[in-house]
């Protein structure tokens, strides 16, 4: 029995920092990165990573002590294998991962200046064929190509079936969807996870209130409606109770992967019978070890340090 079971697609990220050859224009509050056209440009640091959020959680859940197993799809090319070598490196049950001959895997480029990013990212065309997952205490639905949606019967199936906690964190595709397309699967879900910006996407509204969103949110169906909001901290809602857990600071280093660390955090404090209050400490502070570092895996932590972490804290 598996304790958590992430869906969603894994990829190759290309980590480009840009300190050097990029400039930053800003007006009224919209960024831009401005880069010079037609010629060549010599950069000093590049990463390669495994990254997709799926595979980020996966990994994360398992640092913090969870037994795990990930489906997705892969190419069948070096990046594939990198992937599959280093969730094997983790001991992570790559049972349900498949591979396809003469597809590749997808890609992702993260052009970082100071401590922002923007992603180019890159879905293959796939055909999802879920397998037999029935025998895990929680599933993680996240970001998946278009096609993607063809699995929704199948995950909602295996949900009502067989008693699983779903949790959901919809990646764009999936958000593009809409609420006509999304309720079904909202209303078997245990807990979602979504940021400010994805709640307002989601519900076509502008507002900064976090209490609308949560409570418009909880009324889809979700047992419990996280909303992350960056350096203004996280807050759920559940039961008629609202909660709020401020940021624990620390020296931004680069952002990529910070929600999915998160999310490791908040579901592993919640498979450890936490209250929610404290689960949104367990990814509050799982989250700001990523930010401190580069990429979405070098920063994660096991039980052992995020509970000494969370001592230290009180």
């Amino acid at each position: 029995m598996f304790d958590i079971i992430t869906i969603g697609d894994m990829t190759e990220d290309v980590f480009i920092h840009l300190e050097d050859v990029a400039t930053l224009k800003c007006e009224h509050h919209h960024c831009s990165l401005q880069l010079p056209f037609g010629t060549k440009l010599s950069i000093k640091h590049v990463e390669k990573l495994i990254g997709g959020n799926a595979g980020n959680v996966v990994i994360g859940t398992k640092f913090l002590g969870l037994n795990t197993a990930i489906y997705t799809e892969l190419g069948d090319d070096t990046p594939a294998h990198t992937i599959l070598n280093t969730l094997k490196s983790y001991n992570i049950s790559t049972k349900f991962v498949h591979t396809h001959k003469n597809k590749k895997t997808n890609y992702s480029v993260i052009l970082n200046f100071g401590a922002e990013r923007t992603i180019l990212s890159h879905h293959e065309p796939r055909v999802y064929k879920l397998p037999n997952i029935s025998s895990t205490k929680w599933l993680y639905l996240t970001s998946m190509g278009k096609e993607g949606i063809f699995l929704f019967p199948k995950i909602m199936q295996h949900v009502k079936i067989h008693k699983i906690n779903l949790a959901f964190n919809p990646g764009s595709h999936q958000l593009n969807l809409g609420l006509t397309k999304l309720k079904p699967i909202l209303k078997l879900t245990k807990v979602l996870i979504l940021n400010k910006e994805e709640a307002q996407h989601l519900l076509k509204k502008q507002t900064n209130n976090i209490q609308t969103l949560l409570k418009e949110l909880h009324q889809l169906g979700p047992e419990t409606v996280v909303i992350t909001n960056g350096p203004n901290g996280s807050h759920a809602y559940a039961h008629n109770n609202s909660y709020f857990c401020p940021i624990f600071k620390v020296k931004v280093v680069e952002q990529t992967g910070a929600g999915d660390a998160f999310s490791s955090g908040f579901l592993t404090a919640l498979l450890n019978n936490q209250s929610i209050p404290e689960a949104l400490r367990w990814g509050t502070i799982n989250s700001a070890s990523v930010l401190a570092k580069v990429g979405p895996i070098a920063g994660l932590l096991t039980k052992t340090k995020l509970i000494s972490f969370l001592n230290k804290s009180k």
